[in-house]
């Protein structure tokens, strides 16, 4: 156990030196929020990194281990959940671009030689949109059958794409096909089997060729295995879905295969990437250009008062206009990064923990308070 003294040191020293290439008088602001923040709700650590007028800071508050006492760095890598969503609905957009894909073509024409189609619902009527949007009725395959006592006892399986969606087949739809919302990994996982009938191809390493490297996201990498090099340990919640609690890293293993989640997130990040990447993707800004205008039509979402779900971005209200973002969560962890055009903002924030009585407010709810601190001190600049 280090002492107060030292301790107050080291911190000292972690937020001194994630200012590098940053403003200070945004960092000072956001930094004593964070830190308040945590010492208040008592969960173990969080990352926080914003771009204003073209200027990137990278803060951290807590712990990455709090068995090991490691304190967290901007730069520690944990999973990020659905915002991995946001890598595959690009690659689809740049198909799409390209003239190999059909937005509102039938998924029929993708996956109807496929001998489990015909099982699934809707399975006539629904289009690629209606995949990218969560507008199919189908339902999400993780909350059916044994998968999650699969998942638990057998960390070491490595799930099979089609494996996951035969959870949902023989199932009766939701709702007709397109006429409400239902957010469900499902759907990215059918968008991923499209694009892998269409290449051939891994789908990881065309993100990594058309989006990733481009950008330099270079701290971004799929989550494929149970050991994954800089990530750190999350805590689970007692009330996971999952079924699992504590730390979820033992003996240098995930507790669980991550693999599974594929396009329905599959990506191990920090908040300094996705910062970087949702200022980019909302803008457009990706080699090839994509249709950006089709990606912000969004439809009514009960994920909030007002919000909608675009192609793979959620619209959400704030006081500084639009937000164009995305959420994600994995046992352990909560992410979100967002883009606020009306005043060039882009935040994103990570938890190494999924605890929400810990925080005691929605991961969102977090990121808007992080950009008022920043707003009131860009108009006092």
């Amino acid at each position: 156990m280090k002492s107060k003294t030292s301790l107050t040191l080291i911190l000292f020293i972690v937020w001194i030196g994630s200012f590098a290439q940053s403003d200070q008088k945004y960092a000072a602001g956001v930094q004593q929020y964070i830190d308040s923040f945590q010492r208040t709700r008592q969960f173990p650590g969080m990352t926080v990194s914003f771009i204003v007028s073209g200027t990137q800071t990278s803060l951290a508050t807590g712990w990455s281990d709090l068995e090991e006492k490691k304190l967290i760095t901007p730069t520690d890598r944990m999973l990020a959940g659905s915002t991995g969503k946001t890598f595959f609905a690009t690659l689809a957009m740049q198909m799409i671009k390209e003239g190999k894909i059909d937005l509102d073509a039938h998924v029929s024409k993708y996956l109807g030689k496929k001998n489990w189609y015909h099982r699934l619902a809707n399975h006539e009527t629904i289009t690629v949109r209606m995949l990218m949007n969560h507008t199919t009725g189908i339902e999400e395959y993780y909350d059916l059958g044994d998968f999650m006592d699969q998942l638990r006892m057998k960390p070491f399986k490595t799930w099979k794409h089609e494996e996951l969606i035969s959870f949902v087949l023989d199932r009766r739809p939701l709702f007709p096909a397109g006429s409400q919302f239902n957010y469900a990994d499902t759907n990215y996982l059918l968008l991923g089997l499209i694009m892998e009938e269409l290449t051939g191809k891994d789908l990881y390493e065309l993100i990594r060729k058309n989006i990733l490297s481009p950008l330099s996201l270079n701290q971004t990498s799929p989550s494929t295995s149970r050991k994954i090099k800089g990530l750190i340990p999350g805590y689970v919640g007692d009330r996971s879905v999952f079924r699992i609690a504590g730390k979820t890293i033992d003996n240098g293993k995930f507790v669980i295969n991550p693999q599974f989640e594929w396009a329905g997130g599959g990506f191990v990040s920090t908040s300094k990437d996705l910062a970087i990447w949702a200022k980019q993707y909302y803008c457009g800004n990706v080699n090839p250009k994509i249709d950006t205008a089709a990606m912000h039509e969004g439809v009514k979402a009960n994920t909030g008062r007002d919000h909608l779900y675009g192609l793979g971005i959620q619209i959400r209200p704030s006081g500084d206009g639009k937000g164009y973002g995305h959420g994600g969560w994995f046992p352990g962890y909560l992410t979100e990064m967002e883009y606020f055009p009306e005043i060039d903002i882009a935040i994103a924030i990570q938890f190494n923990t999924d605890d929400f009585n810990k925080l005691g407010k929605h991961p969102r709810s977090v990121l808007l308070e992080i950009l008022q601190v920043i707003a009131k001190a860009k108009q006092e600049k």
